[in-house]
């Protein structure tokens, strides 16, 4: 074990030298842990290698630097297309056995760089850094920290295997630019636990590479549990870089607050790949814009405003079809909730199949405010709407409550074999479900 105060640390230097000195020291002898102690230490960013503990003591602050000029370059990749960005605040590749733990803070100083992201000011060579990135590495554990201000997404394990994210606190303003908490991208088993997520963007988001990518490499394995969401764009989030395939996700014991979306699944023609076996249970959620989305005609990023992407004809199935089945949601609860209760919309060609909603309690905001619940051309804000279900197969709804809604509880176009079951709304016009030309 090395204190990095036994190799010069002060809280009145820039400590980069002496604490990459000691983790390396430590992994030099085999392993073992680096302490920060309490106090507040500035860094730039720090490469963590095989076997070593980095090990925050309460009241133990990392402060990171906000200078671009201390952040090298590496190799790492956007998307599953390499390409050199800013190391991240912590960043490791291709190592295995590392931890960062212990009741200390990480702060990515963030404010700086949200500030020339988004008011154009000065010009980035590349990327932001996140605050923590790891690239190919194995049995990695974040653990007990917390995670403050960073800079862009703050924890990104990216290609890695048997990562564990366990009773760690993640705090950036609710305005900052692509601050989302947790995104594992082409993993194999994830376990998030015990997490406490307030972000600027999405609070967890799985990510498996677009059709660019040089290895599309599912992220496959994952659990979610006993989790609070605040703020950011959604609560969990799959998609919308799903080329290598998403599947056997749980999503249990959370409690989601101002997250616009609650569960939202993400893609478009283009992207191919599969979103499959997928289980949400006992969620709460709280001033939701929307608790359940699905969409198929996602339009952000490049290429998303071309016809293919948004046209409602039927197009030929190829790889480049993306396809979303076997997702089940059960005992959800939903309150506040103001655009609307579900929305669902697959591919003309391809329908999303093989859905289930079973013992979902819904309640609109009485002072609902308008708002689009899906990222998609054409689509027109809603207000305390229903469900609406478009291009759908095999989608089942049982002991469903909707309350205080406006329409039809269920609006459904174009779809087959729908079953509503037990289901008990209150809403203004008295008329529960509404049927559209061409759906069975």
């Amino acid at each position: 074990m090395i204190n990095i105060l036994s190799l010069g640390a002060s809280v009145d230097i820039l400590n980069t030298t002496v604490i990459q000195q000691a983790i390396d020291q430590v992994a030099e002898i085999g392993g073992g842990r680096v302490t920060v102690p309490s106090g507040q230490f500035l860094t730039g960013p720090l490469c963590l290698k095989s076997n070593v503990e980095l090990y925050l003591s309460p009241g133990a602050v990392l402060k990171f630097s906000d200078d671009p000029t201390h952040y090298p370059e590496i190799l790492s990749s956007w998307e599953g297309v390499p390409k050199k960005v800013y190391a991240s605040c912590i960043y490791a590749q291709q190592a295995e056995n590392i931890a960062i733990t212990g009741f200390g803070k990480l702060d990515g100083n963030g404010q700086k760089w949200w500030h020339i992201f988004r008011d154009g000011h000065e010009s980035l060579e590349y990327p932001r850094p996140k605050l923590i990135g790891f690239d190919h590495c194995r049995r990695v554990t974040i653990r007990d920290v917390q995670l403050i201000d960073s800079p862009s997404w703050t924890i990104h394990p990216n290609h890695c295997q048997d990562v564990t994210v366990d009773h760690v606190a993640i705090c950036n303003p609710a305005d900052s630019p692509n601050t989302d908490g947790i995104d594992p991208e082409s993993c194999n088993n994830v376990h998030i636990s015990n997490c406490h997520i307030d972000v600027g963007d999405d609070c967890i988001a799985i990510k498996a590479g677009t059709e660019d990518a040089v290895d599309q490499v599912p992220c496959q394995n994952i659990t979610i549990t006993n989790c609070t969401m605040v703020h950011g764009h959604g609560g969990v989030v799959l998609g919308s870089e799903m080329s290598g395939g998403i599947r056997n996700v749980t999503i249990s014991n959370c409690v989601f607050q101002e997250t616009d979306r609650g569960i939202r699944l993400k893609t478009r023609r283009g992207r191919g790949g599969i979103i499959e076996d997928i289980r949400v249970t006992n969620v709460i959620m709280d001033q939701v814009l929307c608790p359940f989305v699905i969409n198929l005609y996602y339009f952000c990023g490049p290429r998303g405003k071309d016809p293919y992407v948004w046209d409602k004809e039927v197009y030929p199935i190829d790889e480049r079809t993306p396809q979303v089945r076997r997702v089940h949601f059960s005992a959800v609860t939903a309150r506040n909730v103001h655009a609307s209760a579900g929305f669902i919309y697959g591919l003309a060609e391809q329908a999303v199949q093989d859905i289930s909603f079973d013992h979902i309690d819904i309640s609109m905001a009485k002072d609902a405010k308008a708002g689009v619940p899906a990222m998609m051309t054409g689509l027109e804000p809603m207000r305390q709407q229903g469900f609406y279900v478009r291009f759908g197969k095999h989608i089942s709804f049982h002991q469903i409550t909707i309350e205080h809604h406006k329409g039809p509880a269920f609006m459904i176009e174009d779809s087959e074999d729908i079953p509503i079951k037990r289901m008990r709304a209150t809403e203004l016009d008295k008329k529960n479900v509404s049927i559209i030309e061409g759906t069975q």
